[in-house]
């Protein structure tokens, strides 16, 4: 909701300014300057990124105006690594092999299915549990291996953010060539056209820059930022899952081990101490 106002804002203080100056709102309609910057900035992004890119940075940015790392989202985290972590002290590691080989038939998983949805954390969580119950492993070899994938995910998830915020860089540059391509036609067409003419195809090519000033300064620049946090935040409930999983291994009980996890997380949604103990008392 906080994103969608934010847009609101900047249109609402842009377009208002602009219009309770004197401004015509028509004399920003200028569809082909638009064709130029988008196009530009479109084609610049697609030979910057790999192909999948597109599509992962449109629907990234769509789930921007629904966040799921909620309050909720991290108590069940912390639930699921509890359970699963319990279930394997009192029963041993094997027992738990059916919900790690087929996380969508567990009736562990299954009670989670916002994290079962997300097939990055499932197999995470599942990859690392096979490897504990390898029992070749010692806790600080985890910890290294948690680490080196860590370091992986952190470059994949925030390739997103980086490649708007090219985009958000390049946008003021776009908007110059086309207020340039503006100035050109309006000295092509000098000699025959009048003082109003000239004003209007002037107006038009500054209206490019403006263009192109207020996309990369007023929303791909955002974006790049709110994609950048986002990873951020999924980072770190890889590193919770770390946390409370290498504690596991080093001997913790269940009810330890998820507290490492706990406090990893980030303050802002991060469940409390007797919150937390409630709700695995629930379970």
């Amino acid at each position: 909701m906080a994103k969608i106002i934010g847009i609101i804002v900047v249109i609402a203080s842009v377009l208002g300014g602009f219009m309770l100056s004197g401004g015509q709102f028509m004399a920003l309609v200028h569809p082909f300057e638009v064709l130029i910057i988008g196009g530009a900035a479109l084609g610049a992004f697609l030979q910057a990124n790999p192909g999948s890119m597109f599509m992962r940075v449109f629907k990234k940015s769509l789930s921007m105006f629904s966040s799921r790392f909620s309050h909720a989202y991290y108590l069940d985290v912390l639930k699921l690594v509890y359970e699963i972590l319990n279930k394997s002290r009192r029963e041993g590691m094997m027992a738990i092999e059916a919900d790690i080989e087929e996380p969508e038939a567990s009736p562990i998983f299954s009670k989670y299915p916002g994290i079962l949805k997300d097939q990055r954390i499932t197999a995470y969580i599942c990859d690392y549990l096979r490897i504990m119950s390898s029992g070749n492993m010692a806790p600080h070899e985890l910890e290294g291996l948690f680490d080196m994938e860590i370091a992986s995910l952190k470059e994949e998830l925030e390739h997103p953010s980086h490649a708007v915020a090219k985009v958000a860089d390049g946008m003021p540059a776009m908007g110059i060539v086309a207020a340039v391509l503006g100035i050109v036609i309006t000295m092509s067409i000098l000699a025959e056209a009048d003082n109003a003419m000239i004003g209007y195809k002037v107006g038009s090519a500054l209206v490019g820059t403006f263009l192109g000033i207020l996309a990369s300064y007023g929303f791909f620049g955002p974006l790049a930022a709110a994609l950048e946090h986002d990873a951020k935040e999924e980072i770190n409930v890889f590193e919770a899952i770390k946390a409370g999983l290498v504690a596991s291994a080093s001997g913790m009980p269940p009810s330890l081990a998820v507290e490492f996890s706990r406090k990893v997380l980030y303050p802002a949604h991060r469940p409390s101490f007797s919150e937390l103990e409630q709700a695995m008392r629930g379970n």
